[in-house]
Formats: C-alpha cells, sequence, structure tokens
C-alpha cells in the first residue's frame, strides 16, 4: 500500500508518494489547484498502485475541490489534522521546510498515528453550508464590536454625557441604538458627529444581517437535524457550530474518535496509586466550546445534569472535573444523535471502494465549481 501526502496551497497541491511499509519514497508531483490540476493527480495516482489512500492536510478551505474530486472518483481519503503534521516534520531526519518536505510529513503522520485511527474525508453539503454562514456570523459580531468600541471612543469626544449612560452591552440593543440615534441629531454638526453617525448605521445594518442570519441557520438546522435543536441547553448558534464543525459524524469511527475531536476525551494522567485524568487541550476548541456552553447550561437548569454532577463529586470529583465527565457524555450523545440522521454516504475504508477510470474523471468536474 502506497500513502499520498498532500501539502495544499491556493494555487498548487504538491503529492508525495510513501510505501506504507517502509516509508520510502515512490514519486512525486505538483499540480496546479485546477481541475486539470486534479487530473494530473489522478493519473499520477494510477500509475502507481491500486492500494493507496491519500492524506490531505486537514484545510478544507483549500483542498475542498480536490477531496469532492477524488471520493467522486472512489479514492480513499483521510484527513490528518495540522498538529500532527508539524510534529511529523520536527521528527524528520530532513532539515528546513518545503512543500515536498510538508507531504512527506502529512504521509508519514498518517502511518504513524494508523490509517484507520484518522478520520475520513466526508463532504455533506448541508453542513458545509451552515458551517460558512456561521463562520461569517462570527465575523460580523467581531466587526460589530470593534464598531461599537470605536463609536464609544468618539462619544467620549463629542458626548462624553451620552457615553457615560451607556452600558458595557448597551450598544447591542436596537431600542438603545434608536435612542442614541435621536440623541446625535440634536448636536451641532462636525466632522466627528458625521462619522459617529456613520458608525452608528454600521452597526444597525451588521446588527439586521445577523438577525437574518440567524433565522437562516434555524431553517437549516430544523431541516438538517432538528432533534439537535429539542435536546437541552443547544440553541440554534451552539448547533450550528456543532454542526458545521463536525462536518459529518461518519468520518468518525467511533464516538470516542469524535471526542477525541472535540477535545472531551480525558488524557490518563496517573502514577503509582493516583489515578486520575486530565484535560485534554486539544482537538477542535471552537467544537470543545459549544460543548462546554451546552454543559453549563445543563448544570444549570436541568434537575439531572445537577444530580449527575452531584454523583461525580461524591465520588471524589473536583468540580471541573465532573464538568468534564458531563462533557463526555454530551459528546457521545451528540455523536449518536448526528449519525442517526445524516446521509450514509462515506465511502468504506476497507476495501478500497471501486474506481473510476481516470478518462471518465471529468464528468465529476461540474459538481466542484
Amino acid at each position: 500500500m502506497i500513502v499520498i501526502g498532500v501539502d495544499a496551497h491556493k494555487r498548487t497541491h504538491t503529492l508525495l508518494a510513501v510505501d506504507a511499509g517502509t516509508g520510502a519514497g515512490r514519486g512525486q508531483r505538483t499540480i496546479a489547484a485546477s481541475d486539470a490540476g486534479v487530473l494530473d493527480a489522478l493519473r499520477f495516482a494510477a500509475r502507481l498502485d491500486q492500494d493507496r489512500v491519500w492524506a490531505v492536510e486537514d484545510c478544507r478551505h483549500v483542498t475542498a475541490r480536490l477531496e469532492r474530486v477524488l471520493l467522486g472518483a472512489g479514492e480513499r481519503v483521510i484527513r490528518v489534522p495540522p498538529a500532527l503534521t508539524g510534529e511529523s516534520r520536527k521528527a524528520s531526519r530532513v532539515p528546513g521546510k518545503s512543500d515536498p518536505i510538508d507531504a512527506t510529513a502529512i504521509a508519514l503522520a498518517a502511518i504513524r498515528e494508523g490509517l484507520d485511527r484518522l478520520p475520513v474525508a466526508f463532504l455533506d453539503q448541508q453542513a458545509h453550508e451552515i458551517r460558512v454562514l456561521c463562520d461569517y456570523r462570527d465575523q460580523l459580531m467581531g466587526e460589530r464590536t470593534r464598531l461599537i468600541n470605536r463609536l464609544r471612543w468618539h462619544l467620549v469626544r463629542i458626548a462624553p454625557e451620552l457615553e457615560a449612560q451607556l452600558g458595557p452591552a448597551a450598544l447591542k440593543g436596537p431600542r438603545i441604538r434608536a435612542r442614541l440615534a435621536r440623541q446625535l441629531g440634536q448636536l451641532p454638526a462636525s466632522p466627528q458627529l458625521r462619522v459617529a453617525k456613520a458608525l452608528l448605521r454600521r452597526i444597525n445594518e451588521i446588527s439586521r444581517e445577523q438577525r437574518d442570519l440567524f433565522v437562516e441557520l434555524t431553517a437549516l438546522l430544523h431541516a438538517h437535524n432538528p432533534q439537535l435543536l429539542e435536546q437541552a441547553g443547544v440553541g440554534t448558534v451552539t448547533a450550528a457550530v456543532i454542526v458545521g464543525r463536525t462536518a459529518g459524524a461518519q468520518r468518525f469511527r467511533s464516538e470516542a474518535c469524535f471526542a477525541r475531536h472535540a477535545g472531551t476525551a480525558p488524557i490518563p494522567a496517573s502514577s503509582g496509586k493516583t489515578i486520575r485524568h486530565r484535560l485534554h487541550r486539544g482537538g477542535d476548541r471552537q467544537l470543545n466550546r459549544a460543548i462546554h456552553i451546552i454543559a453549563l447550561g445543563r448544570a444549570k437548569l436541568d434537575p439531572a445534569t445537577r444530580a449527575y454532577l452531584r454523583r461525580k463529586q461524591t465520588e471524589g470529583k473536583t468540580k471541573l472535573e465532573a464538568i468534564r465527565c458531563l462533557k463526555r457524555h454530551i459528546a457521545r450523545q451528540i455523536w449518536h444523535l448526528l449519525g442517526d440522521t445524516q446521509p450514509p454516504s462515506q465511502p468504506p475504508p476497507t476495501p478500497a471502494p471501486t474506481r473510476v477510470t481516470v478518462t471518465a474523471a471529468p464528468a465529476l468536474m461540474p459538481c466542484v465549481r
């Protein structure tokens, strides 16, 4: 078997084939990040070995086109976390950094970690749309916060008494913004006042766009996984983060793999008679944050969850350790919910799926444009 490591960039992708048994290089190719380049990659792989796996660094914003065509052509594709790539490159005997070195590190990291232990590439279009909208909403929230801070500094200069009346999060409310607009309209004209009014208008526009995105995300989530929204402590934004960051529960072999991806699987830290586990600081931190928010909400509002936390503390765990146990339980529940509702379109890891010929591959191209 060979493993083809892929170091992906916006303009080019570098492929390097490695023998899974010996680690020896079997071939190298740099392709353009285009339709013609993907066909070239398929031709390159077809000349090597029928028993092959593509190890792609998990950077889906630049690998989406390549993954779609490879999966459509029946290739087996796994995703390698960038952290593993960095560790593999540090352990390499080859000094320096280049695209071929990185591609080799990706392939060797996949072999070292275990080809069946890494998440397989799984392209869920609905989950991708939810993630795009969720990420855009987060960007809008950050932009609105920056604009609010700038507006408050302008108010300190032109009308400090108005700024003093505003609470820390007052300008997030539409009524407060409407009242401030009326108050600014009564001040004498000046360039700084004009800038303040422009900032306030932009804040209102972003707030309206955020509300529209919230409604759209709610509709998408109801169509994709209504059961998730019915769970205690799960709101629209939290559910959107979970669905978007998971990107298909079927790409994880088990709920334990999903928990490790979410950073909720504890790491053993025992020594002698001391048996304990410590916090896992790896994994997808945005997904971990969403699960943490759910855990805090349930701990506050759900009687069964409060009883569970009390029982864990009675067993000798600290409050934080009990919360970690709860997060592990929530991750297991989420994995089952997502796995039960999404279409089973993941290619089986073994045996290798039937591949299309290189000449038939151009028919796959319209789906990636």
